[in-house]
């Protein structure tokens, strides 16, 4: 179809489906390519180009007193016929053609709209780049085309598949479908998107395609039947199809028969919008598709435009021109008639004859329907940026032009490449208010709509825009308005399609070996590890002090165990000490009161005093291995026991050297030993022993002073509070002094044991060294091998328990004297027990 002008420009657009090649049999000239199966869709694209140079013609102030033409052929979905088209339009050589007043035959173009498809554009691109002659595109996606050094001369005003592609990641992640299927048609097309398709959704992270598939051209069932085979055993629930619409029908037609539903499909603007999909037999199947459609854009007049088409069927049957003859094909098509003359035997056979005042109101709804106009503002854009391009190149003031010295074009000697200059600086806005420019690649701005199929109650199909995605700064941004999804689910909601569910907080995920990312196992985070996110990787080790709770989620502060006033064992060992100060206080007392008697003087009465108060200094440290360790608790706790312990053993000590030596007095010439056992001598004594242990307490905790330690070691989930002694030999010295003083005393009193009772309290203090000794020697691999706060518990315990020991041991007896037998506390009954037991 061809409309002459000061400047022609090309369309190449698919009006019809496909095409019947002659037999060769290399004997005869063959017969020219038949083209088949007249598409009306095909034929408003071409109408919708006219339209705009027929606008563009009427707008005075874009290229005034300049008259666009145009030529536009059918490529038939054929890519030879494409070609030589595409070579007819570069070339201009159809027929001879002279550049005067009158043009004979078609001139040559400045720009082609076209083609449709990927395949047929990049061929197309191939050779016509050599020409230097702009190719704008409105449907070819495959983003093989934005290669600039192989397409130089390729725009478009469709988004690039690559755009697309991520724009159906965005849609996945939106609804966390991490496990889709992937169908692509066997062409450029289809496999350039599952190459960019895999790559993305690897880098993205946005999930693994369970299968990915070719959809054959032509008949193939056994292919298509393995394919919905894996469709039906693949556990992914979501399918996206990224081919034509031939490829869909064959695909549901099989998919219908094996019913397979339970499926989410997801579109690629191929087939998004297409109308021969939405049928009642398959829209059980397809309804709820969730597809990316080409942006729809409103195209004022366009229908009037379309209404006048009877006009020109009356140009082309008064001359015989063969340039109106698409709009002839469109008008029997529609009409089931045939122009005259009609074929042979179409009389015959019934036919009618086309009058061209046929109803088209009525007759052309197809053609008609403007209120999707998506393909068609495509080639709308791509008319307009020519026409803005060739305006700003006719628009150049010489001597400023971009050219060599810098000169401009101008209309007679204008040069395609001259045109493509222009064009890639291209920027305007439509009446739709879209905004058309095109980046280094050739691409325009990206956007699309997202479409929904809904079924309605009564049967009818519609699809609904219920979303849109468009370049934002780097990325792509996704707006949806879930609420008018439809689902074609029972639950009403989106589906769930993923391999692995997600990891929950307090797991972490472990991948299953030979498997895509996606499949995994959610395996437990260890002991103190955590994971607060859903499907972590790794699982995080909690601080020192905290440990994880019990579902793995978040650290807590680790339980602190120690020794404490507030649990059973420190309330008994607490009571116990007390009891113990409690009962020596007491004996103080009775010792006080009685000081006069002689069971309370026998023996340095002073020395009982003084054992008294050092018994009860033991109870009372015991006090100090109770509660939190403290800086200062730690370092006089064993200070305070190894001096009271001492102190009370050098009591003893003196005591029972001092029970030897009145004995030994007792003899004749031994008078002479009781002057090394005065009172100032027993007292020096008990002081210089005492200060030797203070002396080795002071020593330990200046050199290396017991401090209070954290402790993980005995249980991962609790911090054990405890003093650690600093210095080990500090520890045993102060240990091994005591020993060494308890053992003297011991072998002392066990010489003495059988001297006569009124003299000594050998046996009780014999007796008291035994318990002493017994406690202390237990207590060494006891305390060794008790952990924690069970360490303290066994020291406090041998404190005590020795404590009472002696208590018991040596002034048990004396108290019961005083307190139930008072006739015995009298120096006449123990001289006259003496006189008795001599």
């Amino acid at each position: 179809m061809h409309k002459p002008g000061d400047v022609v420009l090309g369309g190449l657009f698919n009006v019809h489906y496909t095409s019947v090649f002659p037999e060769l049999s290399f004997t005869s000239e063959p017969n020219q390519v038949t083209c088949q199966g007249f598409a009306t869709v095909g034929f408003r694209h071409a109408m919708t180009m006219a339209f705009a140079i027929d606008e563009i013609n009427k707008n005075s102030h874009l290229l005034p007193n300049v008259t666009l033409g145009y030529s536009l052929y059918d490529n038939c979905g054929t890519l030879v016929i494409g070609f030589r088209a595409a070579l007819l339009l570069a070339s201009g050589q159809e027929e001879q053609f002279l550049l005067q007043e009158k043009c004979l035959g078609t001139p040559p173009v400045l720009g082609i709209v076209g083609d449709s498809m990927s395949t047929f554009s990049i061929a197309t691109s191939d050779v016509i780049g050599l020409f230097n002659l702009p190719i704008v595109s409105y449907f070819a996606t495959c983003s093989c085309l934005s290669d600039r050094r192989r397409f130089p001369t390729f725009f478009r005003t469709i988004p690039s598949d690559a755009f697309q592609v991520r724009a159906m990641i965005k849609i996945l992640k939106r609804f966390g479908w991490t496990w889709a299927g992937l169908l692509v048609s066997d062409d450029d097309y289809g496999l350039h998107v599952a190459r960019t398709f895999q790559s993305d959704l690897a880098q993205s992270g946005g999930g693994c395609l369970a299968y990915s598939e070719i959809l054959p051209w032509g008949e193939d069932p056994a292919e298509v039947t393995r394919i919905v085979e894996i469709m039906k055993k693949s556990t992914a629930r979501v399918v996206m199809v990224f081919a034509h619409q031939i490829h869909m029908i064959q695909l549901m037609e099989e998919v219908v028969r094996e019913n397979v539903t339970g499926l989410q499909w997801m579109a690629s603007e191929a087939w998004s919008a297409a109308a021969v999909l939405q049928t009642p037999r398959l829209m059980p199947y397809l309804s709820g598709t969730l597809g990316i459609a080409i942006r729809r854009g409103e195209i004022p007049g366009l229908r009037d435009f379309l209404l006048r088409i009877r006009s020109d069927i009356h140009i082309s049957s008064s001359s015989n021109n063969y340039g109106h003859s698409m709009v002839m094909q469109f008008w029997e098509y529609t009409f089931q008639c045939r122009f005259a003359p009609p074929p042979a035997g179409w009389m015959e056979a019934g036919g009618e004859l086309c009058t061209g005042q046929e109803d088209l109101e009525s007759g052309g709804a197809e053609l008609l329907d403007v209120s999707d106009l998506r393909p068609e503002y495509n080639i709308y854009k791509a008319v307009y940026a020519l026409a803005y391009a060739l305006d700003d190149m006719l628009q150049c003031k010489p001597g400023r032009g971009p050219f060599s010295g810098n000169s401009c074009a101008t209309l007679q000697t204008s040069e395609p490449w001259q045109l493509m200059h222009y064009l890639e600086k291209v920027n305007f806005t439509t009446s739709f208010g879209d905004q058309v420019s095109f980046d280094e690649n050739g691409d325009a701005l990206p956007i699309y709509d997202v479409m929904n199929w809904l079924w309605l109650p009564d049967g009818r199909t519609e699809v609904q825009n219920v979303g849109l995605v468009q370049k934002a700064s780097k990325e792509e941004e996704l707006t949806l308005d879930d609420d008018k999804i439809f689902w074609n689910f029972d639950s009403k909601q989106s589906p769930l399609s993923v391999c692995s569910e997600s990891c929950p907080p307090g797991t972490r995920m472990a991948r299953r070996k030979g498997q895509p990312l996606c499949c995994f196992d959610c395996v437990p985070c260890s002991d103190g590890k955590i994971s607060n996110d859903t499907d972590s990787m790794e699982c995080t080790s909690c601080p020192e002090d905290f440990w994880s709770n019990a579902q793995r989620d978040h650290c807590v502060p680790k339980k602190t165990e120690f020794l404490s006033y507030h649990e059973p064992l420190g309330i008994c060992l607490t009571t116990t000490s007390l009891l113990g100060t409690f009962i020596c206080a007491v004996v103080l007392g009775i010792f006080t009161y009685h000081r006069s008697t002689p069971i309370v003087r026998a023996n340095n009465s002073e020395l009982s005093f003084l054992l008294l108060v050092s018994l009860k200094l033991c109870f009372l440290c015991s006090l100090m291995f109770i509660g939190r360790p403290r800086l200062w608790t730690c370092q006089l706790r064993h200070a305070a026991f190894g001096i009271s312990f001492v102190l009370c053993v050098s009591c003893i000590l003196v005591k029972t050297m001092v029970v030897l030596a009145v004995f030994k007095a007792s003899k004749p010439g031994g008078g002479a030993s009781l002057k090394w056992f005065g009172s100032v001598q027993q007292r020096g004594t008990v002081v210089v022993l005492t200060s030797i242990q203070a002396t080795i307490c002071t020593a330990w905790i200046v050199s290396a002073s017991p401090a209070p330690h954290k402790n993980t070691q005995y249980h991962n989930d609790k911090i054990v509070y405890e003093c650690v002694v600093g210095s080990t030999i500090g520890f045993a010295v102060l240990l091994g002094y005591i020993g060494i003083l308890a053992v003297l005393s011991f072998l002392l009193a066990f010489l003495a044991r059988n001297l006569p009772d009124n003299f000594n309290e050998a046996k009780l203090i014999t007796f008291s060294m035994l318990i002493f000794c017994a406690v202390w020697v237990a207590f060494v691999p006891a305390y060794v091998n008790s952990p924690g706060k069970y360490a303290d518990a066994v020291e406090v315990f041998a404190i005590l328990a020795s404590s009472f020991g002696i208590l018991l041991a040596l002034f048990g007896p004396k108290c019961y004297i005083i307190l139930l037998r008072p006739e015995r506390n009298t120096k006449k009954a123990i001289m006259g027990c003496s006189i008795t037991k001599t």
